[in-house]
């Protein structure tokens, strides 16, 4: 295994980096240690792969067939509106950075067709507060100051939403109802213990679906009295332990529907609110995507499902009488990966896309014709036709567990065995599926670097069961997956099993981190985002909204034989044995996991002379790092820099 001191780095840099003078800008939002600058010359080779928008669907008008998404025609994300399909985008909001999220949670008010609402933290956090639209002047303003973390919801009468916020003690994510044209309407609904996030307010108005986020792998549905704020359990406390989402009424008020891996996989389950029963609606063969894998027409006869397929999903439309599929004209091959909505009075209903071609575009499904309308078209500089389809691996963990995930493979053009990079999702929940690469296509097509992303035990969408194998303790079987892929990586002659870097962020930053130290010697590199380091200050320092959640997945840190296995299973208590180089990246402004994260590994990977290039981007939070075009074109290129020093020499 080789390691390198910074003579040795300087010697690896090619001879033009030393020749020439002009460097890329370092944005004004990001401070660097550590690394050298990267050529402009390198730069502009990879800004053919950084030209690309998105477009993501966010809600309809109340009252046209005309749609509100977000995208960035500059530096970050703004709502805009497209009045029909394949029609151009109209800029709304014009805010200042950071701009809007780009799944910012946005709706019209359904009496009122001149306004809708979204939330914002204009500090970049993830405190976001309400704001109001007003369309027939284009004036944004503040309705209330909140904390606030999920979905907004309006009656369906108008006038009304139900929002959740932390405000009252930081912690707890209490319910309010307002009407956003007076501010002064806010009243508390109800207080609670823990996050609850409001989902659907029944047709006559007097009552509010909750969820309550007990943890990421059990969930509850609460029904509330709108008067009175009093709370009924649909699914009690003291009933089986499963998770719950996307709680909806049924067009007569008397029936909730919602997501459960109650039978292990994902179901569409009904509940008889006089009577409490759930029934199964959906078959013990299909999962449905979660958390927001189906939702009701207007009218309430039709029902439209995300069905998991693995590396893809399927969007079927059924008829709620009978379940069975509407014919569809062909949808386009991609991921549905936001909330479906549909438009208001008919049944039409919009979903936004990822493929291999596009990060993200509008489409929508007329139910009753079963055609299917194209409404945005997003721009990309790099055609993916040129690289080898994306392929789906299956392994075997040494438990004889098996899990999953998908090879992008590098072009053709190059020979020899191949580096490659295998990047860990964050969650530990999240599911890797066939995706647009984007800024990454320039691994697969200049590089020729191939990519690997596992779906290590931990991760959705194989069973409850496997969901939960990594929690608590059982985070050491996540690290023998790895080394079960390393193996694989080194059975392959496509590839090179020296030249093997991890990546990942969040969660997936500390399994990139405490891999590349069990393995040190099987890798060259490690890159890190938002990365937890240290398990027990983690904990202690997180928002304090996602404390009890985060104990229920990792361990409750309190508890001394807990806290000194998590303190083993910390990369800055491995710090020695990380001897490859390693870039560290982190927003400034994480509430999740927090910047003395970053900054403690960095301490204690310099304390031992190993090599490390960090970044801290100042105006970035965990939810939308790294905020900005120029932000993201910096780390990324840092990304392919950082393998042409360290890896492709």
């Amino acid at each position: 295994m080789r390691h390198f001191t910074c003579a040795a780095i300087l010697a690896l840099l090619p001879s033009f980096a030393v020749a020439q003078d002009k460097t890329m800008a370092v944005p004004p939002t990001i401070k660097v240690e550590g690394m050298p600058p990267i050529p402009q010359s390198f730069a502009d080779d990879l800004a053919r792969y950084t030209q690309f928008r998105e477009a993501q669907l966010i809600g309809w008008h109340p009252s046209r067939r005309q749609v509100l998404i977000t995208t960035a025609f500059g530096g970050f994300p703004q709502i805009h509106t497209v009045a029909g399909p394949g029609l151009a985008r109209t800029q709304l909001t014009f805010l200042p950075a950071p701009g809007v999220s780009r799944l910012v949670s946005a709706a019209f008010d359904p009496a009122d067709p001149n306004t809708f609402v979204f939330l914002r933290d204009p500090a970049g956090g993830e405190a976001r507060s309400l704001y109001r639209y007003d369309t027939a002047t284009g004036e944004v303003s503040l309705v209330t100051d909140a904390k606030a973390r999920f979905n907004i919801v309006w009656s369906r009468q108008g006038k009304w939403l139900a929002y959740d916020s932390s405000e009252r003690n930081g912690k707890d994510r209490d319910l309010y109802v307002i009407q956003p044209s007076d501010p002064k309407t806010k009243r508390l609904l109800t207080q609670v213990e823990g996050p609850f996030s409001p989902q659907d307010w029944s047709p006559d108005g007097n009552s509010l679906l909750a969820i309550e986020v007990f943890s990421n792998f059990e969930t509850y549905v609460w029904l509330i009295d709108v008067k009175t704020g009093q709370k009924k359990a649909l699914t009690p406390r003291d009933g089986e332990k499963a998770t719950w989402f996307n709680a909806r009424f049924s067009n007569d008020g008397r029936k909730v529907y919602a997501i459960s891996d109650r039978s292990d996989k994902p179901r569409v389950w009904r509940c008889d609110i006089a009577t409490g029963a759930w029934t199964a609606v959906t078959s013990e063969a299909d999962g449905i995507d979660m958390p927001n894998g189906f939702e009701i027409s207007p009218d309430g006869t039709m029902m439209a499902l995300l069905v998991d397929r693995g590396a893809t999903n399927e969007l079927q439309i059924v008829d709620l009488g009978t379940m069975k599929p509407r014919p569809l004209s062909a949808l386009p091959k991609g991921v549905v990966y936001t909330q479906m909505r549909w438009r208001p009075g008919s049944r039409e209903v919009g979903f936004t896309v990822e493929s291999l071609k596009s990060r993200g575009d509008v489409y929508s499904v007329d139910a009753s014709l079963g055609t299917v309308s194209r409404w945005t078209t997003s721009e990309v500089s790099f055609n993916t036709d040129v690289l080898p389809a994306p392929e789906i691996v299956e392994w075997k963990g040494t438990d004889g567990t098996p899990f999953s995930g998908i090879l992008y493979r590098p072009a053709a053009k190059f020979s020899g065995p191949r580096p490659v990079v295998v990047t860990f999702h964050g969650g530990p929940d999240i599911k890797e599926r066939i995706k647009f690469l984007g800024r990454s296509n320039f691994f697969l097509n200049e590089l020729g670097v191939a990519l690997v992303f596992p779906n290590v035990r931990g991760s959705s969408g194989s069973g409850r069961k496997f969901e939960q194998l990594d929690n608590g303790r059982g985070r050491d079987g996540v690290l023998t997956d790895v080394g079960v892929v390393l193996d694989w990586i080194a059975a392959r002659p496509e590839f090179d099993k020296e030249r093997v870097v991890f990546s990942g962020a969040s969660y997936g930053g500390w399994l990139a981190l405490q891999a590349g130290a069990v393995y040190n010697a099987r890798i060259r590199g490690i890159i890190a985002g938002a990365a937890i380091t240290d398990f027990v200050s983690y904990m202690e320092q997180t928002d304090p909204a996602r404390l009890e959640n985060r104990r229920r997945e990792f361990g409750d840190e309190r508890d001394p034989q807990m806290r000194e296995y998590l303190l083993s299973i910390s990369p800055v208590t491995k710090a020695a044995q990380l001897k490859t180089p390693t870039l560290i990246q982190h927003p400034g402004l994480d509430t999740r996991v927090g910047l003395g994260q970053a900054q403690e590994l960095v301490k204690a990977l310099k304390a031992n002379n190993a090599t490390v290039w960090y970044q801290e981007l100042t105006n970035a939070n965990h939810e939308n790092f790294p905020v900005t075009n120029a932000n993201n074109d910096f780390v990324i290129a840092s990304w392919m820099w950082f393998m042409k020093t360290f890896v492709m020499k």
